[in-house]
């Protein structure tokens, strides 16, 4: 097995130390450029479309709100890469990953808004359920006409998010919960797996109602936390933040040799968090009802910001804040911990073995919607859906008992391959973003609230909503 291990970590390097790192920031910055900043310019806008009320259809029903696919999208971001990643980051990069991780979420705002746009142009209603679902699996097929792409994207995402983030996700609960409780891992294991098989033979109706709820409760829980002890350790914060900006660029002399592994791993941690790029929160971002496709990129851009810039942040300053990180030969969850346990006592410690629950199992379910609108993709085969489903539980339970350094160098491994092929789409549909951009934009600076028509951008490619009669709806 540790040749297995050998193997995945070279391969690893080489993905983010070359060609992954060219991608994700020459990208977003192809994006940034062209769009005039649009992650910065429309972030008022952001704020005002996830409170919009969704739009009916014919029959006078609602379909998903941008909020709901906004909690979706946000329960599978907000997560282990949180907490676990965080700190791994810093216990094989040093601080300076911090500062590494908030340059890829800045850059890739720009990236996630293309990506979403595009999902919610070539979204497709599912008759059975009378929702809306696509992603990047259905742009590839319908705005660039390589279903063969698309048949290797799905296969790709459903490998990556059902079974080995999902493997990250029940690791990083077993390993809270052995810490904390000394809980056996078999044990933890087989009852995560139980609920989650609960939850995802119930389809996606159940999975949006438990994500609504989830998501805004444990996020705002952890930050108090975090807030506890940043007010705590209020006279420290400016030499912390000092330490993260000087360590990213090999100026702290502590940190001095880790300039590259700062880098490789904000990179590898960031994507993992915010997820820009990777193709996963436009599966997500298409099952919205909205009127304009880009008020949903927006909002999506919007959960890139509050996963990195204020949910990692926070987890950066617990363990910052702490001498845990030097002392310490915990690299994942256990580190923040015991940071967080230096600070506030035995109790935060039990607190986050809970919250780690909460983040975790809600990126499972998140996670899980990604890999089954893409079987449908593939094979719309109610055994092939029963199948992945099952499988989704066997990996919950490999995850909680698998060795931390496997399971999290699987992950790296297919999220590379995942954003390689997304990345290489969304270039090449650049002048259709474009278009479906400049038409918001227009109607926005003429006081309208935008509303988009397929026959507003030529040659879009097969576009099976956005008539006349629609306006985002279902027919």
């Amino acid at each position: 097995m540790e040749w297995f291990g050998s193997t995945l970590g070279e391969i690893n390097t080489f993905l983010y130390s070359y060609l992954l790192i060219i991608l994700l920031v020459g990208v977003g910055l192809f994006f940034t450029f062209k769009t005039g900043f649009i992650q910065f310019r429309l972030i008022s806008d952001m704020f005002k479309v996830i409170t919009e009320s969704t739009p009916r259809d014919e029959s006078g029903k609602k379909g998903i709100s941008s909020f709901q696919a906004f909690t979706i999208s946000a329960a599978s971001r907000i997560g282990t890469g949180n907490i676990a990643g965080v700190a791994t980051a810093i216990a094989l990069g040093g601080p300076g990953a911090i500062f590494w991780m908030w340059m890829i979420a800045l850059i890739g705002g720009a990236t996630s808004l293309v990506e979403s746009t595009l999902a919610q142009v070539y979204k497709i209603k599912d008759h059975e359920t009378g929702l809306f679902r696509g992603g990047p699996a259905y742009y590839m097929e319908k705005g660039l006409n390589k279903r063969w792409m698309g048949i290797i994207f799905a296969v790709v995402i459903t490998f990556t998010y059902g079974f080995v983030f999902n493997a990250v996700q029940a690791n990083t609960i077993s390993i809270a919960f052995e810490e904390s409780f000394g809980a056996n891992r078999v044990v933890v294991g087989i009852i995560i797996a139980v609920i989650t098989g609960i939850i995802v033979f119930g389809g996606l109706k159940r999975v949006v109602s438990v994500t609504q709820i989830i998501v805004p409760v444990m996020a705002v829980l952890y930050i108090i936390i975090a807030l506890l002890v940043v007010i705590q350790n209020f006279t420290e914060l400016p030499g912390v933040l000092a330490l993260i900006i000087k360590s990213a660029f090999g100026l702290e002399e502590a940190f001095a040799g880790l300039l590259g592994a700062a880098i490789m791993n904000g990179i590898k941690r960031g994507l993992f968090s915010n997820e820009a790029g990777m193709g996963s929160a436009p599966n997500a971002a298409a099952t919205a009802s909205v009127t304009h496709p880009v008020k949903q990129g927006l909002i999506q851009t919007l959960g890139v910001f509050i996963d990195t810039l204020l949910v990692c942040t926070a987890t950066a300053a617990i363990v910052l804040l702490s001498d845990a990180y030097l002392q310490s030969d915990a690299a994942s969850v256990n580190l923040t911990q015991v940071s967080l346990a230096e600070n506030l006592g035995d109790w935060a410690g039990i607190f986050l073995a809970v919250a780690v629950f909460l983040f975790a199992f809600s990126s499972i379910i998140g996670n899980y919607y990604y890999g089954e609108t893409n079987i449908e993709f593939i094979n719309e085969s109610k055994i092939g859906l029963g199948i992945f489903r099952l499988f989704v539980v066997v990996f919950v339970m490999f995850g909680s008992i698998a060795k931390v350094q496997i399971v999290w160098d699987l992950a790296d491994l297919f999220m590379a391959i995942m954003a390689i092929i997304n990345l290489i789409a969304i270039l090449l549909l650049w002048n259709v973003v474009k278009g479906v951009i400049h038409d918001y934009v227009v109607q926005q600076r003429q006081g309208k609230d935008p509303v988009f028509y397929k026959k507003n951008v030529p040659n879009m490619g097969d576009v099976e909503c956005w008539g006349e009669d629609e306006k985002g709806r279902a027919n």
